[in-house]
Order: structure tokens, then sequence, then C-alpha cells
């Protein structure tokens, strides 16, 4: 599923139009982006938490050329599923 099916998902599952699905859905994942620029966790009980972890700083290899650079430490999105969605897919 897309972005687009997904909104029009949820236009018809709450009998909405797909422009108010959109903007619903639109804000949801601006919120969601501010929060964890701001290094909040976003948590969203039995679903999941989304957060911003550090990735360490490492050497690396130059698939071309073979040769070893320096990857610099980052931030980086993360998502960790809730437990209720985890039983859910596992199907226990």
């Amino acid at each position: 599923m897309n972005k687009g099916e997904l909104i029009e998902t949820l236009a018809e599952a709450n009998e909405m139009s797909v422009s108010q699905s959109r903007r619903y859905l639109e804000s949801m994942l601006e919120l969601i982006e501010k929060k964890i620029k701001k290094g909040e966790e976003v948590n969203i009980t039995g679903f999941g938490k989304f957060e911003v972890v550090k990735r360490a700083g490492r050497k690396g290899r130059n698939p071309a050329t073979g040769e070893s650079i320096k990857v610099p430490a980052r931030k980086v999105p993360k998502f960790v599923a809730g437990a209720s969605l985890k039983r859910s897919i596992s199907g226990k």
C-alpha cells in the first residue's frame, strides 16, 4: 500500500472526503517528524514508537574502488513496533 492508497482507504473507512483524509494524514506525519527532530519520542501505544537514534561513525569501503573511507556519525529515524502490532503479525 502506498500513501495514495492509504489516504483513499482512510477516507472510505471514516466516511470522509479524500482531501480531508489527506490533510489528516499529512498533519499526523508532520507532527511525528517535528517531534522526533526535537529529540522527542512519539509513542502510539500498541502500535509502536518513533524516535531518533545516534549511529556511531565507522570505517567503510568504497565498493567501486575498494578504498577505505570514513563514514561519519549521524542521527537516523527509527521505528520500534509495539507489542500488539507484533502479536497481530505473528498470529499469537
